[in-house]
């Protein structure tokens, strides 16, 4: 006989007993004599037997699984809110398919379609950054599977999500290099599609008003990766009148403006202030520290899970939209004490 797709029903064969008691013996059911349950458990062990998880949930109407789209694993705020999804996942006795988007859409509509596949119970996402299209995500609710959305979620889709102060965390940021005497602050932002890079160009915005100026086009710059920033941070460096600060939509970017910044012989941050957002642990590796906005990815990952499974096993309740309170981590590449 193959070893390959061995089911319960080779099992109770080989040992001359039903399905049934198999199954329960599988599930160390206390009616099950423990002399059928070891020899079960031998045989099954011995033949690599492991369940269909499809057939099981088929069976129960419940995978216990859940699916995670992240837009890249190797970010360090994503890989922090996978370990906080861990956490409570595994807690409660649940299984996770983790899906990576590459920051692509078409990528994004595979990684649903798979999941959905997999008959998972519900689904965790964070959108893309080319994503702008949203027909695949209203797919999802309209087979009346649960979604959550954290960090980036798409404001279209009525459904539950759990985000950071995106408009307060970056008001603050600002605010903090108004208060060192820095004016002329260019916010290096994310793709406007984005509703995270939106609230925190407004929450540029707000602080700016708040000290009666008035920030050009100019000042508001799509750069939000390394290649971005080693491509036009130069440039905006050459600016008369020169800018005092930068505050940057993420960790990354702001760590490779600050590396070029210093290489054109500036300080920092007497010349050039520099701000992030994430509180990264490069935040921590740069020369100064880098001053950032702690977005809790652990706590997002936690409390998003939690409302995902909350809603599989419950299903019923209004749409909740958790916001999650950020913090400005000061370090020296705001200021000098």
């Amino acid at each position: 006989m193959s070893r390959e797709n061995i089911t319960i029903k080779d099992i109770a064969r080989e040992l001359g007993i039903s399905p049934s008691t198999v199954s329960r013996a599988l599930k160390d059911h206390p009616d099950i004599s423990q002399a059928t349950r070891d020899a079960v458990n031998e045989l099954a062990e011995r033949w690599n037997y492991r369940p269909n998880p499809i057939a099981l949930s088929l069976k129960s109407g419940s995978s216990k699984t859940i699916g995670v789209i992240i837009p890249d694993v190797v970010h360090y705020f994503f890989s922090t809110v996978i370990s906080g999804i861990e956490d409570v996942v595994y807690q409660q006795d649940y299984n996770m398919i983790l899906c990576q988007s590459n920051e692509m859409w078409e990528h994004e509509v595979k990684n649903i379609k798979t999941l959905l596949s997999s008959r998972v119970d519900g689904i965790l996402a964070s959108v893309a950054k080319t994503t702008s299209d949203y027909r695949h995500y209203r797919n999802i609710t309209e087979k009346d599977i649960p979604l959550v959305f954290f960090d980036r979620a798409a404001e279209e889709i009525d459904t539950d999500s759990v985000v950071i102060d995106d408009e307060t965390g970056s008001y603050k940021a600002v605010n903090h290099l108004l208060r060192t005497g820095k004016k002329r602050i260019v916010h290096l932002a994310g793709p406007p599609q984005l509703a995270i890079a939106r609230h925190r160009i407004n929450g540029y915005l707000k602080a700016m008003k708040e000290y009666r100026l008035t920030p050009q086009d100019v000042d508001i710059v799509k750069c939000d990766d390394i290649e971005s920033a080693d491509r036009l941070i130069p440039a905006l460096l050459t600016r008369t009148p020169r800018p005092d600060a930068f505050f940057a939509v993420n960790d990354l970017t702001a760590a490779q403006t600050l590396m070029i910044v210093k290489r054109h012989g500036l300080r920092i941050p007497e010349d050039i202030a520099i701000v992030g957002f994430t509180n990264s642990q490069i935040a921590t590796l740069t020369d100064p520290g880098l001053t950032s906005v702690d977005q809790k990815g652990f706590e997002m990952g936690q409390i998003a899970a939690r409302l995902l499974i909350d809603r599989i096993e419950n299903r019923r309740g209004p749409v909740q939209k958790k916001i999650i309170t950020s913090d400005l981590v000061i370090r020296g590449s705001s200021s000098s004490r």
